[in-house]
């Protein structure tokens, strides 16, 4: 069980890190992560990689790959989506000016994004991850799972309530929270 966590883990740091490196190579005005939590994770990547590793036959070539990872991530990003939007109210990603979309959710030309991306990842990125899984002590994985739960709750608390999702910029949640107890002690 704590090897898939931590490939999950795994994976929602490096979908971080791919979200900055998009949004600064298409100069995209919005810098800030597009994902659920305060730490620097973004789990639609780690779910979809993560349930890509799990239903993946050992020794797939890389176009059967490519296909199921495109079919696996791409419904992930649906549900996670659907998550968001109707859980907590807010939209992380919005795919209708793409042609093809689903309800802005997904869409074919990130399908093949994610197929391509999930296949390369599972056949050379996997092993770093599966290597990381095997050196980490058994006796990390509780803070670990205690640091991304109550993280978890603190981003949906925030996201339920004001319904910002640029309050997850650290800062910005930070000053949202200082003028709230600010004004509730002002009354």
């Amino acid at each position: 069980m704590s090897r898939w966590f931590v490939y999950f883990l795994f994976y929602s740091l490096g979908g971080y890190g791919l979200e900055k490196l998009h949004a600064r190579l298409t100069h995209s005005p919005r810098q800030v992560r597009k994902c659920f939590l305060l730490l620097p994770l973004c789990p639609v990547y780690g779910m979809a990689m993560t349930a890509l590793a799990a239903l993946a036959p050992e020794g797939l070539g890389f176009l059967p790959l490519t296909l199921l990872g495109g079919a696996v991530c791409t419904g992930v990003e649906f549900l996670v989506h659907l998550f968001y939007d109707k859980v907590l109210g807010v939209q992380f990603w919005d795919y209708r000016l793409l042609r093809g979309h689903v309800q802005g959710r997904i869409c074919p030309q990130f399908a093949a994004i994610w197929g391509l991306l999930s296949a390369a990842a599972l056949m050379w990125v996997h092993p770093l991850a599966r290597w990381t899984a095997g050196i980490l002590p058994s006796w990390v994985i509780v803070p670990l799972w205690v640091v991304f739960a109550v993280d978890c709750v603190l981003s949906a608390a925030l996201l339920r309530r004001y319904r910002d999702t640029e309050l997850l910029a650290l800062g910005a949640a930070l000053a949202q929270m200082r003028a709230v107890s600010q004004s509730s002690t002002s009354l």
